[in-house]
């Protein structure tokens, strides 16, 4: 059993900072790629950055230059440092990883919210 755990969400005026983590534990056999997906109220969940087994990433434009994707595999974590945080990206980010046998797996989520 695959299980993932976020961390790291809370309250912050825009232009503020988070880091939000993922631990990562269970059986599985090859990561393929991980990512962070956002829901903001009333919308559906969007990948804001992914990163995959070989370390290339990719990020929504939206998130492009502020927002950085890392990964530890000594520690099984998958971080996502969020700078310069606007209003928009408030909402709730969820963790995500996919392994080679095609399953995909979520944590529960973790909220962030932007206001001043």
């Amino acid at each position: 059993q695959v299980r993932l755990v976020e961390s790291g969400g809370g309250s912050v005026q825009p232009e503020g900072s988070l880091r939000l983590a993922c631990v990562y534990s269970g059986s599985f056999r090859t990561i393929v790629s991980m990512g962070w997906h956002h829901q903001a109220p009333g919308k559906q969940r969007e990948l804001v950055a992914g990163i995959s087994g070989d370390g290339s990433t990719n990020y929504a434009v939206s998130v492009k230059g502020r927002f950085t994707i890392s990964r530890d595999n000594a520690k099984n974590t998958l971080y996502l440092q969020m700078d310069r945080l606007k209003v928009e990206d408030t909402g709730v980010y969820y963790c995500n990883l996919v392994t080679s046998s095609l399953y995909s797996y979520w944590g529960q989520g973790t909220q962030v919210t932007v206001s001043s």
